[in-house]
């Protein structure tokens, strides 16, 4: 098997090659309540004018923005009574010179194109209410307009949307009791070596648990995937095929340790002579998680190789295995969130890797700023856990001083 190691760059597109040939997943229904996180199949469309009625958006009174009876200063208009959200206006449509108190919601009455704030006017012993010239609405002030948000009939959330609570939000606004989903592809989670002992055993003096597959699995979750946790391989062939048969029952296989160049790294050597593997890249020119594998069996299934370093496996499954799961999910135009910062200290890093390395970043009203966590490699997930983005750094190195700008990932 000859290695194929390649820059950073060739890698996500290699991945995004492979994510645009894949089918359509299938779907199926489930209950709005049970949405979240879930990957829409069929559009959905409003029922009905969003808003259905003109709505003020403000407590105040709505009137014509051309009536009023003027003197020098201010404009004086008769009320007529109010109008609160839920309620429609029952009276005749609103003439020159007067009004209707109205709460925030409430529909506008007939005769009626602007809302003046409470705040703004001056309530009159004669049961009027006074203007300030100087506060005088313009027409469609406060108000929202009839299907100014969303027509009858139009899409307002498109197939391939993995919903958020803003997406459900809508959906239910537009009566939605169920939907239909991509269904969740199953993806193995497989770690191997022979000093990982599982959670509920204590490690020896020389083992370590299992932290990768549960780290994993809560990454496929966030993706919408269903994680399959087995149990760890050994380093050894027969225990390697014995599992790895186990991971290819799923859509997806990902596998943590065993890729690097190690005496007992038998992971690829497996992949190759059990399973008939076309390797589509052998390592990527990054750091962390430089020896990350990805490809594809003889009998179609994909897989990820990832290093067993915790820091590593987690930055390679969210920036070449993620956009790979977000397309069998369903979701479309997924792409890793990258932001800019001012860099909080110096760096100089040298030329040759692409690099993600764990920082945390810190965002106000006022900007966002990045600093990098010190870490002791891609084994320190202590100091993952201090991270919340990582600092990018390109293949042509950097000699950055503080405040300067730069990339940052944010994780998602």
């Amino acid at each position: 098997m000859s290695e194929r190691v390649v820059r950073f760059a060739e890698a996500v597109a290699e991945v995004e090659r492979h994510a645009a040939l894949l089918h359509e997943p299938p779907s199926e229904r489930v209950a709005l309540t049970a949405s979240l996180r879930r990957v829409l199949a069929g559009d959905i469309v409003a029922d009905r004018d969003f808003p259905p009625f003109a709505r003020s958006t403000r407590d105040g009174f709505a009137m014509s923005s051309n009536s009023g009876l003027r003197d020098s200063k201010q404009i004086q208009l008769r009320m007529l009574g109010e109008v609160r959200a839920g309620e429609g206006w029952t009276g005749a449509a609103l003439t020159s010179g007067e009004c209707v108190e109205i709460m925030t919601g409430a529909s506008l009455p007939a005769g009626a194109d602007a809302v003046v704030m409470v705040e703004h006017v001056q309530r009159l012993v004669s049961g009027e209410i006074a203007i300030p010239l100087e506060r005088w609405p313009a027409t469609g002030a406060n108000v929202v307009a009839a299907g100014s948000e969303a027509r009858r009939g139009t899409t307002v959330l498109e197939r391939g949307t993995r919903l958020a609570a803003r997406h459900i939000g809508m959906a239910a606004a537009c009566g939605t009791v169920e939907l239909e989903v991509y269904r969740r592809p199953r993806v193995a989670l497989l770690a191997t070596g022979d000093e990982l002992v599982d959670l509920a055993e204590t490690p020896g003096p020389e083992q370590i648990r299992n932290s990768n597959s549960y780290a994993l699995a809560s990454a496929v979750e966030d993706a919408c995937g269903q994680p399959v946790i087995l149990r760890v391989a050994q380093d050894n062939v027969e225990s390697l095929r014995t599992q790895m048969q186990l991971a290819f029952e799923c859509d997806l296989a990902v596998f943590a340790g065993g890729v690097s160049a190690g005496k007992y790294d038998l992971a690829e050597k497996v992949l190759a002579e059990e399973f008939g593997a076309e390797f589509f890249f052998t390592g990527v020119r990054m750091q962390p998680g430089r020896p990350v594998v990805f490809g594809k069996t003889a009998a179609g299934k994909y897989f990820f190789g990832l290093p067993g370093n915790p820091v590593s496996a987690l930055v390679t499954f969210g920036l070449l295995a993620r956009p790979l799961l977000a397309a069998m999910c369903g979701e479309r135009g997924w792409k890793p969130q990258f932001v800019s910062a001012r860099l909080g200290d110096d760096v100089k890093m040298e030329p040759g890797l692409t690099r993600f390395l764990p920082a945390r970043l810190e965002a106000g009203l006022t900007g966002a700023m990045v600093r990098r966590v010190p870490w002791q490699g891609s084994g320190d997930m202590a100091a993952l856990a201090r991270a919340n983005s990582y600092l990018v750094v390109d293949d042509a190195g950097c000699d950055w001083k503080a405040d300067a700008w730069v990339t940052v990932w944010t994780g998602d």
